[in-house]
């Protein structure tokens, strides 16, 4: 018995010793994390949140509530004292009956709490439900706010989320059960190896903090992502075009020609080979043409839509022509590349301009009237902050846009990630879509307020109309064939939003398809995965619940039916193309150069 004492108290000095030099490694870690603290980029305050007055608002309005109706704050005010109280005396009671146990847990299930210790274990217990109570008791407040303007009770109600997803227990190590348990478990090698992550991630974006979601050295491209064959063909300062090598002896007369938003990277549409919407359209017999956009840096600072439209849409439609010997082209936008898709099919109808045969349009907005989810980033103290950057800069960094996608989805794409790589010290996983999307690119910064003010806050194209390229650009001069695809909880374009910016539309032959989920997996469903319906209806007079309430049911992907209408658009078959057979030099293999460039703030 005294061996075993003896043994186990050696081994215990051991483990403590272990943990005690793990954690003497962070004396080596802060002269990199101070010295990136020290020099990192600066951005505008504005980008951080709204400006006091919200809150200030916010306060006179809940106080003006107070006075003239005091019996609801109070009632609220007492139900939140009261639970608290009661849930205090309950910890206190389970206590005293000398179990080592919670009192009944009444809250509802929430993942961030589904460590067993959150049920079972006293403290832990308490943590949580009194987080939960705190929570609510915030967001009632919010609601009873009636004082205040929609767009500014929409944006406190945004914010005062943020907040309170913030102080989550389970962001900090002290009430975080499977964080305190890692660290005993690997004797504070965990906690080191988090700090790592930590500072790599502030390296990786010169001190902004942005977390990365994927594993970077588990991906490259044309390695094992964005490995469909193909040639770059063509090549200016906005873009490279790629023609994608033929799987098929023949191939569709007419081309198409595909435009990614320039926001990201265009291998979204070409992870994978089980996924890749290039090679599955190259394999049904179509020559398809991608375009590549460029990373900018602040050289670009001057480039605007217009330049976009010259120098990337005609100029892709010039290049394809040439290639093809053909007079027309199809084309599909995808988000903002459909967005100025539309403006594009405008100019040229004003032009007598007929290059372009049918066009299709993934979840791009063009009637931006309802802003939805990126309200509290369209107003116009975010919208000048963005403006302020973009003078510094030149360029509107990708990791602002970056940072404000993410905190749509706050738990999932910044404090669940977090916890788990600065916390647990676990490596991000070899998830391909979540490494597209860490992969971001800048934007030019007279684009990016083009397109925040004219057409998102003014929504100009939408309502009269926008002026550019010495033209007045409409959406009823859009009337070629025209196939819309939104996606049912797209939080960045909402499929309504999209059906009415199609309503209004010239076009005599619409078809629009609503699909199951959101703004990539929506679009990224290929027919063998045999996932996610789709939705249609031929009615496009209807509003758009009226239409969704019509609508037939079609289970599996959207892919073949739009392929089916494409088809019909496409002319008679003929031998197919290969990459560089009319002569030009070709500039190199897919996915080009352009992909390649990083984004750094």
């Amino acid at each position: 018995m005294t061996t075993k004492s003896t043994d186990g108290g050696e081994q215990g000095a051991e483990s403590l010793a272990r943990m005690t030099e793990n954690l003497n490694k962070v004396d080596a870690l802060r002269d990199r994390l101070t010295h990136i603290l020290a020099t990192r980029n600066t951005h505008q305050a504005a980008l951080d949140g709204p400006s006091q007055e919200l809150f200030s608002k916010a306060a006179k309005a809940y106080v003006h509530e107070a006075m003239h109706n005091p019996a609801k704050v109070i009632e609220h005010q007492l139900a939140f004292w009261s639970k608290s109280v009661t849930h205090f005396v309950e910890a206190q009671q389970a206590l005293a009956k000398g179990t080592l146990s919670a009192p009944e847990d009444r809250t509802a299930t929430d993942r961030r709490f589904a460590n067993p210790m959150w049920q079972q274990h006293p403290y832990f217990n308490f943590v949580k439900q009194q987080y939960l109570m705190n929570a609510e008791a915030i967001a009632q407040a919010v609601e009873d706010v009636e004082d205040m303007a929609p767009h500014e009770k929409q944006r406190l109600r945004y914010f005062s989320r943020q907040i309170i997803d913030l102080m989550s227990p389970t962001n900090f190590l002290a009430t975080n059960p499977d964080a305190l348990q890692r660290a005993v478990d690997t004797e504070g090698e965990s906690l080191i190896k988090g700090l790592e992550n930590l500072i790599g991630d502030l390296e990786a974006n010169n001190g902004e903090l942005i977390v990365r979601l994927a594993d970077e050295d588990a991906f490259e491209l044309g390695g094992n992502i964005a490995t469909t064959p193909g040639k770059v063909v063509f090549r200016n300062r906005m873009f490279e075009l790629i023609q994608f090598t033929p799987t098929t002896k023949k191939v569709h007369t007419t081309p198409l020609v595909v435009f990614p938003p320039w926001i990201n990277k265009y291998y979204i549409l070409d992870l994978k080979a089980q996924n890749s919407f290039v090679k599955w359209v190259v394999d049904q017999g179509y020559t398809l043409f991608m375009v590549s956009w460029v990373n900018p840096d602040s050289s670009y600072r001057d480039v605007g839509m217009e330049d976009y439209i010259e120098d990337g849409y005609v100029a892709a439609f010039n290049e394809v022509k040439a290639i093809t010997g053909q007079d027309q082209v199809n084309a599909v936008g995808y988000c903002i590349a459909g967005t100025t898709l539309s403006l594009t099919l405008s100019l040229l109808k004003q032009r007598g301009d007929t290059s372009v045969k049918s066009a299709t349009f993934f979840t791009a907005l063009t009637d931006f009237s309802d802003q939805g989810e990126f309200q509290p980033f369209l107003t116009d103290d975010f919208i000048d902050g963005i403006e302020a950057e973009t003078a510094d800069k030149g360029i509107l960094p990708s990791i602002v846009m970056a940072r404000t996608f993410s905190f749509l989805r706050s738990n999932d794409l910044v404090y669940g990630p977090a916890v788990k790589s600065y916390m647990m010290g676990e490596t991000p996983p070899a998830f391909d879509l979540l490494y597209w999307n860490g992969d971001g690119a800048n934007l030019p910064a007279k684009m990016a307020m083009q397109y925040l003010r004219g057409l998102c806050q003014r929504n100009e194209l939408a309502e009269g109309g926008y002026d550019l390229c010495g033209h007045h650009l409409v959406l009823d001069e859009v009337d070629i064939p025209l196939c819309a695809i939104a996606c049912e909880t797209d939080h960045i374009a909402p499929w309504k939003d999209s059906f009415r910016g199609v309503q209004k539309m010239g076009s005599t032959d619409k078809t629009f398809i609503m699909t199951q989920s959101g703004h990539i997996a929506g679009i990224v469903n290929p027919p063998s995965k045999g996932k996610y319906g789709h939705y249609t209806n031929d009615d496009l007079s209807l509003e758009y619940s009226d239409w969704l309430a019509g609508a037939a049911f079609t289970e599996g992907s959207w892919w073949p039916r739009w392929e089916s209408w494409l088809d019909a658009r496409s002319g008679e078959m003929i031998p197919a193309r290969i990459p560089g057979a009319d002569g030009r030099v070709i500039l190199g293999d897919a996915p080009g150069s352009y992909v390649a460039v990083k984004a750094r703030g």
